[in-house]
């Protein structure tokens, strides 16, 4: 498990996207805005109980865990190197940082976006087989071959603690968990 010293404590927002639909790539926006307790305004995972369709058939009453997919932007060019073209949106995240290990982050960890923002980690992003219709062999590209870290690279998830705008150029700062570090568990 990481420790603290091992994590950036700041990074910033490279771009942020929303889609009212469940489609599996998002438009990028100017800024989005993160209302607490619900997710990103028009987005289709937005809402108090899951919204994952293939989580929300099963147990419609499910607490959202999954607000907001947050990726970071050093995955584009470890993908670029293997042969996959993927952008800002692409993966279905809401926002793209840099500079943020977000994978390596423990359970709990408070990420504040620009002045107001802020979001808490509950999981990874579980990669499905949706990766492989939109790049065929990008899902194995995501799954971790290291004996130590997390077991996917996608990005991670998160529930809105305070709301605000959030846009692109905006600072991202980290707030670890003052207890002791949780390993963040595949959603």
């Amino acid at each position: 498990m990481p420790q603290a010293n091992d994590l950036s404590p700041e990074g910033r927002v490279v771009a942020v996207a929303a889609d009212r639909r469940h489609h599996f790539s998002k438009s990028t926006l100017d800024h989005i805005v993160l209302v607490e307790g619900h997710g990103v305004e028009g987005d289709a995972h937005a809402g108090a109980f899951v919204r994952h369709r293939y989580l929300a058939r099963r147990q419609p009453r499910l607490p959202n865990l999954r607000q907001v997919h947050l990726i970071p932007s050093e995955l584009f060019a470890t993908l670029l190197d293997a042969g996959f073209e993927v952008g800002a949106g692409d993966l279905g995240e809401n926002i793209t940082t840099a500079g943020l290990n977000l994978e390596r982050m423990p359970l709990g960890t408070l990420i504040e976006l620009g002045p107001m923002a802020m979001i808490e980690l509950t999981g990874l992003r579980t990669p499905c087989v949706l990766i492989d219709r939109f790049q065929a062999g990008l899902k194995r590209r995501v799954l971790s071959s290291a004996e130590t870290g997390p077991p996917f690279k996608c990005g991670v998830l998160g529930v809105v603690k305070a709301g605000g705008a959030v846009a692109a150029g905006h600072s991202a700062r980290v707030r670890l968990p003052p207890s002791s570090f949780r390993a963040l568990p595949p959603l």
